[in-house]
């Protein structure tokens, strides 16, 4: 049985606190009385969470109450601590890839990849980013410590990729080919495919326990559940709107919601990922795409390709708060936040430029030309002790 309700791990153990600690030894650090103890007032009793349940493998979860509460600013992993801040725009027309520096808003180099480059993900270590060459069939791998591309690697159809939990598989999007090719995660062997009836398999996210993971199907408009350790989908279903068209999936903090980007219905599914219900529906805009939680976990930003704009989700409030418009319009799509939180970074598909937007205000801080057609842009490095890949799904 699945551990995954924030009410349920919320409501579940208590442990004393501090100050109690404190108080059964006789004073404060100093050896003074503290103020509870002289009062003889009560101390209220600090609610722990307990362990969830995870996927064996699967690193513990810090906070079940956050499942982002790694990513906090300047918490990076000893494994990037030292990699240079760049943001790796994959250019999908011109078989490129171009690399920003965020510092002068300024293209440092432009990297030649594989036909047809649709994503830039980092793998589950955090060593490598990985461009996925879609009609090239290969990966080019990118060490981000020098910004030097590798020898591409032979993987089939690879519109996007993702890696399990436990970091033992990528698994591949292969979207055309209709299926999700599960691989080792390290040298990109098929470990096993799993062909799928629906159509266009493209993003996905992982629950709280690493146990299973939504996938959206953009072009029959469905949505799967994948049993991650089975490596095969139990749960199969149409959104309730004709013509849907379903984009980018991105959980709750909390772990109890998957919230899914539809460029079609141009708003957000918000979904029971363990009961899988009908989803209910919230409007954000036209062309609904890309989903970026911020560094506090307190607000999701929704980019919505087909008006130039970045609308604001409240998570505790459950609702819109904001609506950011880029001056003189655009096509807001893929990208990801800033390691210190300030800025997001979004490429601009039919504009050939990308946006650095303060996260404070909304006022835009660049436009940056690139290459033709960009897409699922990586801002590295970022927070986080490991990757489920896409653009950055870090925890």
């Amino acid at each position: 049985m699945r551990t995954t309700k924030a009410a349920r791990l919320l409501a579940a153990g208590a442990a004393v606190t501090a100050l109690t600690l404190l108080s059964a030894c006789g004073g404060g650090p100093d050896g003074t009385k503290s103020e509870a103890v002289a009062s003889k007032a009560p101390v209220q009793p600090r609610v722990r969470e307990p362990r969830v349940n995870v996927l064996p493998g699967m690193p513990p979860v810090e906070d079940p109450a956050d499942l982002y509460s790694a990513d906090r600013p300047g918490r990076l992993s000893p494994v990037v601590k030292d990699f240079p801040s760049r943001v790796y725009v994959p250019n999908t027309n011109s078989d490129t890839v171009s690399v920003i520096d965020p510092a002068t808003y300024r293209v440092v180099e432009t990297i030649r990849v594989g036909r047809q480059p649709q994503h830039v993900v980092p793998s589950w270590d955090l060593k490598t980013l990985w461009v996925n060459n879609d009609l090239g069939n290969t990966l080019t791998p990118i060490d981000p410590r020098t910004g030097k591309a590798g020898a591409p690697v032979d993987v089939h159809d690879p519109y996007n990729l993702y890696f399990t939990p436990d970091g033992k598989y990528a698994v591949v999007m292969a979207s055309m080919d209709r299926q999700l090719v599960f691989r080792d995660a390290h040298t990109m062997k098929v470990v096993k495919t799993v062909p799928v009836s629906c159509y266009g398999v493209n993003h996905a996210d992982f629950s709280i326990d690493g146990r299973y993971f939504i996938v959206s199907c953009e072009f029959s408009g469905e949505i799967l559940k994948v049993d991650t350790a089975r490596m095969e989908v139990v749960r199969q279903e149409k959104l309730p709107l004709h013509g849907a068209m379903p984009q980018d999936v991105k959980i709750s903090p909390d772990g109890r919601l998957f919230y899914i980007a539809d460029m079609m219905a141009d708003g957000v599914w918000i979904l029971d990922g363990d009961k899988f219900t009908r989803p209910r529906f919230l409007a954000t805009g036209k062309g609904a795409h890309g989903l970026y939680v911020s560094r506090d976990s307190r607000v999701m930003y929704i980019s919505n390709r087909g008006e130039g704009t970045i609308s604001l989700f409240d998570f505790a409030r459950d609702r819109l708060t904001a609506k950011w418009r880029l001056p003189g319009g655009g096509s807001p799509d893929m990208g990801g936040v800033s390691a210190d939180g300030k800025v997001l970074w979004l490429s601009g598909r039919y504009n050939s430029e990308v946006y650095a937007i303060d996260t404070r205000t909304g006022a835009q801080l660049a436009r940056i030309k690139v290459g033709s057609g960009p897409h699922g842009l990586a801002v590295y490095p970022q927070p986080g002790r490991y990757s489920l890949g896409h653009t950055g799904i870090f925890r």
